[in-house]
């Protein structure tokens, strides 16, 4: 079934997926593509490939569910409510056991570690996501204020799908988090 498009809200099939993009109404479906498990619906939109991958979260589309697993309130806060600007949904976890727990019951599309947690400590919650077949391929990204030589290949050899340093910039992160997800 094609979609329908009016103004900013797109339905395909059994999705209803409401673009926060003003040019929505001129963007032409060019129809469906899997990354993985995930699925993405493809828009034309001037002339450039567009991958939506989402929720519809009551009436507002968000870009992509986001697990932040982050021990330090003030890190959370602020990532938070930068990524929530941009259209994600957010859920959190302050331990990496309570991030394993949430990567099972939430379905995040994306995890971004803290490596540094208490109860479990980022290298092992992200070895047990990924141990779990039900988990194994959400993209974890794991975020540490170490930047010494070696860390980058620790994190992914506990199964870290990509890394970045703190503090946080932001547009480096995002770029990381599309290019996981498939998305511009």
């Amino acid at each position: 079934m094609r979609p329908t498009i009016n103004r900013h809200k797109i339905e395909l099939d059994e999705y209803a997926f409401a673009l926060q993009v003003a040019a929505a109404a001129a963007c032409e479906w060019s129809g469906t593509q899997y990354n993985g498990s995930r699925r993405l619906s493809v828009f034309q939109l001037r002339r450039r490939t567009v991958y939506c991958s989402g929720r519809l979260s009551g009436s507002v589309y968000t870009m992509a569910k986001i697990l932040i697993v982050e021990d330090n309130e003030m890190n959370l806060d602020m990532l938070s409510r930068r990524l929530k600007r941009k259209g994600h949904e957010i859920v959190s976890a302050m331990d990496g056991g309570k991030g394993v727990e949430m990567s099972k019951t939430e379905s995040p599309d994306i995890i971004l570690m803290d490596m540094g947690l208490p109860v479990i400590d980022g290298w092992e919650a992200t070895r047990r996501i990924k141990a779990e077949p039900t988990t194994a391929n959400i993209p974890v990204i794991a975020l540490t204020a170490h930047a010494i030589a070696g860390d980058r290949e620790k994190c992914i050899a506990a199964g870290c799908d990509d890394y970045d340093t703190k503090p946080i910039e932001l547009p480096r992160l995002l770029s990381k988090i599309n290019g996981l997800l498939g998305i511009c």
